[in-house]
């Protein structure tokens, strides 16, 4: 069976169950589920090998015990092992020894974590179909690592799950043009189920990973954290589908919890590729983390601050913001005249206000900036909606493609050779100034 079957198959059989409700319940079930069986698969080729290699999970809890067998044990004693015995003994796990980065992984991938399913039999049914997959089979495992990458876009259409979602043609196209490399320390400060990792994944191993050396220095450079349970589990569920063998570095935590001035030059990063939250506010006291001339409840606007505190010098972003964040005042004023004496934001890309809908409707931007030179003058490329569309939507997004125009106008590696057109010209710094740092 292929892997969308399968995948479709399962959803089906959840769908029976009165217990999972609505498409972000599927996905949770089913991303703690494959999340078991990808770790014992993994788990069963590092015990051949490493010489010695013990699983963080304890042997009965392990998915080739309790599972994989399809005559194994269903209904009511499936439900009464997966309530009472797998789920608590995994949210305590001790963390210790050789493989406690491991450990710390499935731990917090079950800290919130929780089995909707009321049916064992059904349960059993779903089971089985996972034990059919074999996630250390490489054109496998690429399958499904596509099927879960549709499944987070579906997720769109769930309620503020969308949020976790920034459409993969927009990640695509940032990416490409940072252009990371395999030993470049590259960080998402709020990673939602990370599609900006994925796609930096893919760009470097099509470009540059030629060694297992290379792959090696790839999986030490990537730092991420999601401080939402379900995007967390879907992250760290995702980077294993994309071959990444310890994903303890999607911390569970809130970025903007640590004080601004404890990021000193040793959490200095080389590349920030990152959708930060707008629109909503921070719980109290996080904003007093920061200094006083840059404190405000806007997610953004925090997020925008330690941007600028943590990039390496030479190091580059590209994130994305909304209009409020260009145009605003106050707070915002001195956070742009900031960016500017410390950064050369030298593009910034208007994307149309349907981008990212439905989640939201708002005017939105890709900032493009590297840290160590100020700005002298800004360009700027308006991203057009194809002809014959009034709008993006769910049934017609934005792709790849639609990028292409804004390629072709970048330029050179620096950039060079850029021209004015009808959809891209330049502003001075001078005359950002005399528009009191109005960046829109």
């Amino acid at each position: 069976m292929s892997a969308r079957n399968t995948v479709k198959a399962i959803q089906d059989i959840m769908r029976q169950d009165v217990g999972v409700d609505g498409d972000a319940q599927r996905l949770s079930q089913l991303c703690w589920m494959f999340f078991l069986k990808i770790i014992d698969d993994q788990d069963q080729q590092l015990e051949i090998m490493q010489d010695g290699y013990q699983s963080p999970i304890p042997r009965q809890y392990q998915w080739r015990n309790w599972a994989a067998d399809p005559e194994g044990i269903t209904g009511d004693s499936l439900l009464n092992f997966i309530n009472a015995e797998l789920f608590p003994a995994l949210k305590e796990l001790a963390v210790f020894g050789t493989q406690a980065s491991r450990t710390r992984v499935v731990k917090s991938v079950f800290a919130d974590a929780y089995n909707y399913m009321k049916s064992g039999q059904l349960m059993r049914q779903v089971i089985n179909k996972i034990s059919g997959v074999d996630f250390n089979d490489l054109v496998e495992r690429k399958h499904f690592g596509d099927i879960y990458e549709q499944l987070l876009n579906d997720l769109q259409s769930a309620g503020n799950a969308g949020e976790y979602y920034t459409p993969r043609a927009v990640t695509a196209f940032m990416v490409e043009r940072i252009d990371p490399k395999p030993s470049e320390i590259l960080f998402d400060t709020s990673c939602g189920t990370d599609g900006f990792l994925t796609c930096a994944i893919r760009h470097m191993r099509d470009r540059y990973v030629k060694t297992v050396a290379d792959e090696q220095a790839l999986q030490a450079s990537l730092r991420a954290v999601e401080k939402k349970q379900l995007p967390h589990m879907l992250c760290v569920t995702n980077m294993l589908l994309h071959g990444i063998q310890d994903p303890s570095f999607v911390r569970h935590d809130n970025t903007l919890a640590q004080a601004y001035t404890s990021y000193g030059p040793t959490d200095r990063v080389d590349i920030i590729l990152t959708n930060p939250p707008f629109g909503g506010k921070e719980e109290d006291g996080i904003e007093s983390n920061f200094p006083a001339h840059f404190r405000t409840k806007e997610t953004a606007d925090l997020f925008l601050a330690l941007f600028i505190r943590i990039l390496k010098p030479g190091g580059r972003a590209a994130i994305v913001l909304p209009d409020g964040s260009l145009f605003g005042e106050g707070v915002k004023t001195r956070l742009k005249e900031h960016l500017l004496e410390e950064c050369n934001l030298h593009t910034i890309v208007r994307l149309p206000n349907s981008v990212f809908k439905p989640y939201a409707s708002i005017g939105t931007n890709l900032l493009f900036f590297e840290k160590g030179q100020p700005t002298e003058a800004i360009w700027y490329y308006e991203h057009a909606i194809p002809a014959g569309q009034k709008a993006y939507s769910m049934t017609r997004p934005i792709r790849v493609e639609h990028f292409q125009d804004c390629r072709d106008w970048w330029g050179g590696p620096e950039r060079q050779g850029r021209q004015p057109t009808e959809r891209a010209w330049q502003v001075s710094l001078a005359d950002i100034k005399a528009r009191n740092y109005n960046l829109d």
